[in-house]
Order: structure tokens, then sequence, then C-alpha cells
């Protein structure tokens, strides 16, 4: 993702003194425009720059038939940016997936995650995204997203609800629910 610097350092800068805090006048504010723009290109937003479908070209090559089940990896932490208010998002992902013609390092199951949650993005989104390019790029037969969030804009403003956790799930392909809910480890619970 390239990125004017320049440009974006000057918006800060115009950010704060909208809200009369003069980055040079005040010594905490001091460099604050170039840090901000360095966490967001090297960090926050760092997702658009990962070619999802060179990640999951990494995967090693397997025939369908040596595995039938479902592989997950629960508990990835993601940070997001809400589109809607720019304030962060923190939570954790599952991902389960049905391999076809590729297994994945549990690694590259984070990655894929973070390469879309950091981008500007709803947590609909992001599940959505991660299981399209399972099946789409990947060559899984099935695969299932959630994501369990936090929401800043929640915690920070309006109702102020600091436990509040938003679920979203997204599937595509193969996925029969009872062997989902095994894969998960959720054995009586409701099928995801």
């Amino acid at each position: 993702m390239a990125v004017d610097r320049a440009r974006a350092e000057r918006a800060v800068r115009e950010f704060l003194l909208s809200f009369g805090q003069d980055p040079e006048e005040n010594p905490d504010l001091l460099g604050t425009p170039a840090r901000v723009v360095e966490a967001y290109e090297a960090d926050l937003l760092s997702g658009y720059g990962v070619d999802v479908p060179a990640l999951l070209g990494e995967g090693q090559a397997v025939a369908p038939a040596q595995s039938s089940g479902f592989i997950s990896l629960s508990g990835i932490a993601l940070s997001t940016i809400c589109p809607h208010h720019l304030l962060l998002s923190n939570g954790v992902a599952t991902v389960a997936y049905r391999p076809g013609t590729r297994l994945f390092g549990l690694g590259t199951l984070a990655a894929l995650v973070n390469a879309y949650a950091r981008r500007l993005s709803l947590q609909e989104s992001i599940g959505e995204s991660v299981v399209r390019a399972l099946c789409e790029h990947g060559g899984a037969l099935g695969a299932y997203c959630e994501v369990r969030l936090v929401h800043g804009c929640l915690v920070a403003r309006g109702s102020r609800q600091t436990g509040t956790e938003l679920v979203t799930t997204a599937r595509c392909g193969q996925v029969d629910a009872a062997e989902l809910a095994l894969a998960l480890g959720r054995r009586g619970e409701a099928a995801p």
C-alpha cells in the first residue's frame, strides 16, 4: 500500500488543530502526526499490503482424501479499525476449514485473519473475506469463521458498554453444522 506520508501527516496535524491542539506548541503532541501515520501504515492498516492468494498459495498441496474432517484454530487475536468512527476494536477469531487441495500452517491462518482485520473493515466482512479466500484461493471444500470483538465505538462513546462483545459468523462450501460443532469442541452446544 503506497501512503502519501506528507499528506497524511498534514491531515493529522489539521485534525489536531481543528480541536485547538497545536502539535508544535503542545510538548505532548510533538511528533504525533508522524507517529500516527507510522502506526496506521506499519500496523493498523497493513492488511492492504497482503497478497492473499499468494499467502494461501504457500499451503502444502494434498489430495482431498488425505484430510476429510475440519481443521480449526481458535483464539486468533485481532485488532481492526471500524470504518464508521475510525476507532479500534479488539477480540478473537476462530477459523475452521475442510481441506480440499491444500493444508495451511497455523501461522498462515492467523495471517489470513489479520490480512482482512488490518483494513478499514466492518466486522461482518472480515469473516466473509476469510471464508471466501479459503474456498476460492485456498481450495478448501468448506470454511467457517467466527469473529468476536469488543468495539471501541461502543466502549468509548454513546452507551459505553465496556464488556459487550459482538459475534459474527460466516461460512462457505461444505459445512455440516453438527460436524463443525464437534471440530470446534462444542459438544452439546447449539451448532454455529
